[in-house]
């Protein structure tokens, strides 16, 4: 079975995190959410989050780490060693998947340096393009080069969730209908 890790810290943006839990457990794929700052942080819009646990080294035995954006919350990840560390190695095996969204591709990704020569998209404006100079920025919603999946912000978190779940091979489409997403856009 399939691990995902989905990474907070203080100042995460909570929808970005919250959402791809949400799709995963829908999906039936374990997914922990594991903090850099203590079991408890408080997001981006003052929310408590509890996480299940704290990273340590058992993060490398997982098959996706995500990183929500936010600030302060995309900072606070990129401060983590191990887990640079950690994408760091992921970036090198491809049956390993990092997933990133809003801030997180510019300041978590470059901190990693692993986005030269990626096609990658972020959150727009901020100077966020300027950190990801040595990749290939586009403005997609959402963004796969090979084992690097990115997103846009808040209002693609769905988009990102559902690709997420696509590319580790569950049915995105069965998961996206139970949740009204053909709804959208009628």
């Amino acid at each position: 079975m399939k691990k995902v890790a989905v990474m907070i810290a203080d100042g995460t943006e909570e929808i970005e995190a919250l959402t791809v839990v949400d799709v995963m457990r829908r999906a039936n794929i374990k997914c922990d959410i594991v903090s850099v700052n203590g079991r408890e942080i408080k997001s981006s819009h003052n929310i408590e989050i509890l996480a299940d646990k704290v990273i340590d080294e058992s993060i490398k035995d997982y098959d996706m780490i995500v990183l929500p954006g936010g600030l302060p919350g995309a900072y606070n990840l990129a401060e983590d060693k191990l887990l640079i560390e950690t994408l760091k190695e992921f970036s090198q095996d491809s049956n390993k998947y990092i997933g990133a969204i809003c801030a997180s591709p510019a300041i978590v990704l470059s901190k990693a340096n692993i986005e030269e020569g990626k096609n990658i998209t972020s959150y727009p404006g901020k100077g966020f393009e300027d950190l990801l100079k040595k990749a290939n920025y586009t403005e997609n919603l959402v963004e796969v080069d090979g084992n690097i999946i990115t997103s846009r912000g808040p209002a693609t978190a769905m988009l990102f969730a559902y690709k997420l779940v696509e590319v580790l091979g569950h049915n995105s489409k069965e998961v996206s209908d139970g949740m009204l997403w053909n709804l959208i856009g009628k």
